[in-house]
């Protein structure tokens, strides 16, 4: 499968709604589970990944039922969990994966976790060392120094151990799963972060009613005293910010007039994106700001017009935009000037090299890119060459590539992997302007 692009005829504009946070609907969907009362889900996102979760917690013994557009989930509570009869396949969800690791670290049964070819080859050792420590069993394939799917969680005699631990890298999923496998253990388990990354368990869990509190970058679970009760009317999932950016990147790479994205979560962990390209001197606004069970949301408009510059981003930025620095690397190009990433070193196990596939995709288009040990260095300011890229089978790149040909036209293969996020990319871009389709590889 491969997307052809046509140069867009026309600045972009309109309004276009994205589908759910992928990130938050993962969570919606695997701690429903948990919750002793019928949980609510309005919003989900159209994308396999959330499908992966959702058919996770119905092998573990949750129920869902479809009320019109909503999800109505009956979980298990924390100890009715019942052993899958079979693997629960994980497809290309690193997320589904690695949260379900410490969802399962607690339970007194064996889990087989499988994955895609692209999945299988994905690092978890991170993951599993720390709820090795509490007491929980997980093995896997080795590979070098680190394991790799099939996974195997559970099972696990008594009660886990807490944890006190500073990670050494910010990561949501590692942080997620530490919490969850801390509401089996006795007393308190506590993770500090070096610095931010999203913070949806943490909301999310405090909802349910999780004995969670959060100083500074320390979350403590605390379970002394815990009736082992979570309970939760349901979730509104909004619109997903790193969807999101790749309509807001399309606006400002081809031109715009005015896009409008109703109902984006903006919560400050997943704003990186939107701070970075507002560096870079892009007219974007947040509209009617509100909030909705604990998750800022607002209405994000982008509009045209302005000359981009480039700078230098890293640090906290990065973290919060880490899985938008392909498409901000697009947007970087039609800069005037130098833009340099770093601090970016997780993007060389996501589901490709993300620094290298950047870089090609990049200069498919004639741009010219470097790349850095923990990130790269794109010239910005020339014009774009119609470009024929190869995604490597990462979601990301191939719609980030997809978006540097607005300008100049061009071909993206290997792109079967966009229906994980966000299925709907290519139609959304057509409604605002763009001219992208699909077509089969000649047999």
């Amino acid at each position: 499968m491969k997307l052809v692009v046509e140069p867009a005829p026309r600045p972009l504009t309109g309004t276009v709604t994205i589908p759910g946070d992928k990130s938050i609907g993962h969570r919606a969907l695997l701690f429903s589970i948990l919750s002793q009362t019928p949980v609510r889900v309005l919003g989900l996102g159209d994308g396999a990944d959330n499908g992966r979760s959702a058919r996770a917690i119905t092998q573990l013994g949750a129920t869902i039922k479809r009320d019109g557009a909503a999800l109505v989930i009956d979980g298990t509570g924390l100890d009715a969990m019942r052993a899958p009869s079979a693997p629960i396949d994980c497809g290309n969800s690193g997320t589904t994966i690695r949260l379900l690791c410490g969802l399962l670290a607690g339970q007194h049964f064996a889990t087989t976790l499988v994955g895609d070819e692209s999945l299988s080859t994905r690092p978890m050792r991170r993951v599993a060392d720390p709820l090795r420590r509490m007491g929980a069993s997980i093995t896997g394939v080795t590979k070098g120094n680190d394991i790799v799917p099939p996974l195997v969680v559970g099972p696990v005699t008594g009660a886990l151990r807490p944890l006190v631990i500073d990670l050494e890298m910010a990561s949501a999923q590692v942080k997620t799963a530490i919490l969850l496998a801390g509401l089996c253990a006795d007393g308190a388990t506590r993770v500090t972060e070096p610095g931010p990354s999203r913070d949806h368990t943490e909301r999310m869990l405090a909802y349910l009613g999780a004995p969670l509190v959060t100083t500074g970058r320390t979350i403590t679970i605390d379970t002394t005293g815990w009736d082992r009760r979570l309970a939760g009317a349901g979730f509104e999932v909004p619109s997903d910010p790193s969807s999101s950016a790749f309509l807001v990147a399309a606006a400002l790479v081809a031109g715009a007039g005015e896009v409008r994205l109703p109902n984006v979560c903006v919560n400050p962990t997943r704003t990186g994106f939107l701070d970075a390209i507002a560096a870079m001197g892009a007219d974007i606004v947040r509209e009617n700001p509100r909030e909705d069970a604990g998750e800022p949301i607002a209405d994000v408009v982008v509009r045209g017009g302005r000359p981009l510059v480039g700078v230098e981003l890293a640090g906290d930025l990065v973290v919060r935009a880490i899985d938008e620095i392909p498409i901000l690397a697009v947007v970087a190009a039609r800069a005037r000037g130098t833009t340099t990433i770093r601090d970016a070193a997780e993007l060389r196990v996501k589901e490709s090299d993300r620094v290298a596939t950047t870089v090609a995709l990049l200069r498919a288009f004639g741009v010219a890119a470097d790349e850095r040990a923990d990130g790269l260095v794109v010239a910005g300011g020339g014009g774009l060459r119609p470009g024929d890229v190869d995604s490597h089978g990462d979601h990301r790149i191939a719609m980030a590539a997809a978006v540097a040909a607005l300008v100049a036209g061009g071909r993206v293969r290997d792109v079967a992997n966009v229906a994980t996020s966000f299925p709907s990319f290519a139609r959304l871009v057509g409604e605002i302007g763009g001219r992208i389709s699909e077509s089969s590889p000649a047999r």
